[in-house]
């Protein structure tokens, strides 16, 4: 059936007693160094719709109430989609636009609204699986909405029907989100939708500026985010969050929120600008004609476009992505062409538990593994920083991010 797993957490440990004794905004350790609280009094998403396509999205909890139009979920696709069958969800929802209350996690864009999709991935029943939409029937349907963004913390194997769903969306001007995956520590692989066409990739980070072990590199990786020890519910029985929800799953939603916060103060500008700023705005410390395969063009930091009132996002018609997408522009007009296919991914296994991969470049940031990048080409020393410091030059704006280890050509 084409099936596309979830981008689970890698690892999800250290429980909370209770989410209403418990605090997680508290354990959000990148809102400080992103600087939340001086961008939300710019822009806090308010206005931007973003569809969330995962396991569903439960709109009762204490931080998501007043945040998801149910109702807004086109009825093609809506089955059960507020019934979250395994907390993975509602945790990238709460992400993107939670208010924090009741003890819950605080959204990057807390004025943003989730317009709930609950598709076919790993751990849905059974039962289900005839009624529940796959993941390009929702993209495809999220197309024909009015949602600005399309988050998607899955993935999984390419399918022509995921192809063409990713194309259509992208001709309706929408900006699409994936996780690339968590296949670091193996093959590296990046999954689909993240390695389609349009789709900006996102791999995961930690508060050093390091590339996570478990983050999938390559091809694709256009941006990476926090994505190591974020809180998250543990299960769909949503009674208690986990302290260490690690994944390129977290990273995605933390990007998705980015976007949201750009296109909130900018609401004229086209998909091409908010992804144009996206990258030209990341932190790095490499050439951004150089992305590195494992951090792509750098950390998210939203911050730096809605502190600058002068800031050009570039020609609403120009794609930032055009070399990687084929030359396709992402506001190509419906009937768009399909551009020429990015590379099939080897030996992709088939749906499993955890996510993603496949591969884009010939330079790297930091390794896959966390530690050192072994250079062929140069002697550069891989920057990692510890603490509150690296993540103020990380996401607040410093004059270095990361240092950018060569890899062989």
């Amino acid at each position: 059936m084409g099936a596309v797993v979830g981008a689970l957490a890698a690892l999800s440990v250290g429980f909370a007693p209770s989410a209403a004794a418990y605090d997680a905004q508290s354990k959000q350790w990148y809102l400080q160094p992103m600087q939340a609280e001086k961008m939300w009094k710019t822009s806090t998403g308010k206005g931007v719709k973003v569809a969330v396509i995962d396991s569903g999205v439960n709109p009762d909890t204490p931080s998501l109430k007043g945040q998801v139009l149910a109702d807004e979920t086109p009825k093609s696709v809506a089955y059960r989609a507020t019934e979250d069958y395994d907390g993975h969800g509602t945790t990238m929802a709460e992400l993107i636009a939670g208010t924090g209350a009741g003890g819950g996690l605080k959204g990057l864009a807390p004025g943003a609204k989730i317009v709930p999709y609950r598709v076919i991935l790993t751990g849905v029943p059974k039962s289900e699986r005839e009624k529940t939409p796959e993941p390009w029937q929702a993209i495809r349907v999220a197309a024909d909405t009015d949602a600005k963004i399309i988050s998607m913390s899955i993935g999984g194997v390419p399918t022509a029907e995921l192809e063409s769903a990713v194309n259509y969306a992208a001709s309706k001007g929408k900006l699409m989100v994936a996780a690339v995956g968590n296949a670091g520590s193996g093959n590296g692989q990046i999954d689909f939708p993240a390695a389609e066409h349009y789709v900006v990739g996102v791999s995961s980070m930690n508060a050093s500026g390091t590339v996570s072990k478990f983050s999938s590199y390559g091809d694709y990786v256009d941006l990476t985010a926090p994505g190591e020890e974020i809180p998250g519910w543990c299960d769909a029985t949503f009674r208690a969050y986990c302290d260490d929800y690690n994944g390129t799953s977290p990273a995605t939603a933390i990007a998705a929120a980015s976007a949201a916060l750009i296109w909130s103060a900018h609401p004229d500008w086209t998909v091409n600008q908010v992804t144009c700023a996206l990258i030209d705005t990341a932190g790095r410390s490499w050439a951004k004609n150089d992305p590195s395969k494992y951090l792509g063009y750098g950390a998210v930091r939203p911050k730096n476009v809605l502190a600058n009132p002068q800031y050009d996002p570039g020609p609403p018609d120009v794609d930032p992505l055009a070399e990687e997408n084929g030359g396709g522009d992402l506001l190509a007009k419906s009937g768009v062409t399909q551009a020429s296919p990015k590379p099939s991914v080897a030996g992709s296994a088939a749906a499993s538990a955890v996510p993603q991969a496949q591969q884009k470049r010939t330079a790297g940031g930091t390794s896959a593994a966390g530690s050192s990048a072994g250079s062929a080409g140069d002697s550069n020393a891989l920057w990692i920083a510890l603490g509150a410091a690296a993540a103020v030059l990380v996401f607040g704006g410093g004059g270095m991010a990361f240092v950018h280890a060569r890899q062989g050509r």
